[in-house]
């Protein structure tokens, strides 16, 4: 599917264009849709049978090749019952523009919202969002800036970049030219780290972290956890003893079952009380 567009907006989907896919009764599509007047793209997988269906937004960690979006993984999620759609963020696999983790390219999230609910594969309501490591930071600004989204999965993920600037030294060259100095753009760094503004936030949060990251250090889950306790938030945690930022494969599907367990579970109640209302 194309569509030609005189008048072209944020969150309008330009093209959805079917790949193949190695596991059977789940459909692949790259979308095509704008983000601040970007031709940005994403994965999209789709599970065969009745529609439509629950969907949510995978927010990939790393930035341009390092933690690019993997079918894989998308398709693991797809299997549980849910449309999944994973932006690659700009400048990525054909996409315009340059990506700044957790900047500018947090629109291409934002805009990737109405796309999904506009899906006739996808049942109308919020979206569920899981971030993983750096995403985590999108999908948090995504809960704090946006209408229609929730509950949020923080997987591995940062909660103060500013943590993340001193114990990451490898990292701080690229910090310093995507987000800038820590001393002279604090600003920067404090709206990519969500446990600054817990809050602004009010969509129940699932915190899940090996204890063992040597990514993304362990006190990043504890600090936002300690954040949204303070104040008075729904959150839970679930901490992996001994693990690191990326789980074995056993241990992977535990964790995705347990989180599509709560994200149906929030989702229940969540229609309860639209109901009761």
């Amino acid at each position: 599917m194309s569509i030609e567009l005189d008048d072209i907006r944020d969150g309008q989907l330009v093209r959805k264009e079917q790949i193949r896919c190695f596991v059977k009764h789940i459909s692949l599509y790259i979308l095509t849709y704008i983000s601040q007047g970007l031709k940005v793209k994403g994965l999209l997988a789709v599970p065969d049978g009745t529609s439509p269906r629950p969907a949510v937004i995978y927010c990939r960690g790393g930035i341009k090749r390092v933690g690019m979006v993997r079918k894989r993984r998308i398709i693991s999620m797809a299997k549980r019952g849910y449309v999944v759609f994973a932006p690659y963020y700009r400048g990525n696999e054909g996409g315009e523009g340059r990506e700044d983790f957790g900047g500018e390219d947090r629109f291409d999230l934002f805009h990737a919202i109405p796309v999904v609910q506009s899906l006739e594969e996808v049942l109308p309501g919020p979206i569920p969002l899981i971030g993983f490591s750096r995403g985590a930071v999108m999908a948090m600004r995504a809960a704090r800036e946006c209408s229609g989204v929730g509950p949020v999965v923080v997987w591995g993920g940062v909660s103060d970049m500013l943590d993340t600037y001193e114990q990451r030294v490898d990292l701080r060259r690229m910090l310093k030219r995507v987000v800038g100095h820590p001393k002279k753009q604090v600003e920067a760094y404090i709206d990519r780290s969500p446990a600054c503004w817990v809050n602004e936030i009010n969509t129940p949060i699932y915190i899940i972290h090996g204890t063992n990251d040597s990514q993304v250090d362990i006190g990043h889950a504890r600090k936002l956890a300690n954040s949204l306790d303070q104040a008075g938030k729904d959150y839970t945690m679930a901490l992996y003893t001994g693990l690191e930022h990326r789980f074995p494969r056993k241990e992977d599907e535990k964790a995705l079952d347990d989180i599509f367990t709560w994200l149906n579970e929030k989702l229940e109640r969540s229609k309860q009380e639209v109901f009761s209302t």
